[in-house]
């Protein structure tokens, strides 16, 4: 029974893998008619559901992304003038970053669309199936942060 549930996890796993590259490559679809990419959507996603300016380091978090990897695409949202930045007075070196008026007119637009398609797509699962791979997912999510976090293995 252990090595049958083993195996049922490695293979959800390995479809999460699949299902990151298959989101990734169909946002970059989704988000071009707005100049983005899957990384800058989601990016611009964070700040507008924060509600609050955030450091990138909070946003890589939220996100589950590097920060680094953040920051890179913090970059390119300002320099189009879709984020700017404000000193945070917690930290000199670490800036908050905030939508500006452009970038959230940018994201109000893909998050339209977005709630379209997605209105379309969860019609497909019933709720019981929706609330427990959220929970399962969710799961996963806390272990492997925890894992990271202490570099265990």
């Amino acid at each position: 029974m252990r090595q049958a549930k083993a195996q049922q996890l490695t293979e959800l796993i390995l479809t999460v893998f699949q299902l990151n590259g298959a989101l990734i490559d169909w946002g970059d679809k989704f988000s071009a008619t707005e100049g983005l990419t899957s990384a800058r959507w989601q990016m611009l996603g964070a700040l507008a559901l924060a509600g609050q300016p955030l450091t990138a380091p909070q946003i890589a978090a939220n996100m589950g992304v590097t920060r680094q990897g953040a920051q890179k695409q913090l970059n390119l949202l300002a320099r189009d003038g879709l984020v700017e930045t404000r000193d945070n007075p917690q930290h000199k070196r670490s800036p908050l970053y905030v939508l500006t008026k452009r970038g959230k007119q940018t994201y109000s637009r893909i998050d339209t669309r977005w709630n379209g398609h997605v209105a379309q797509l969860a019609a497909v699962f019933s709720s019981t199936e929706l609330d427990t791979a959220a929970k399962v997912l969710a799961g996963l999510v806390d272990v492997y942060t925890h894992l990271g976090s202490h570099h265990e293995t």
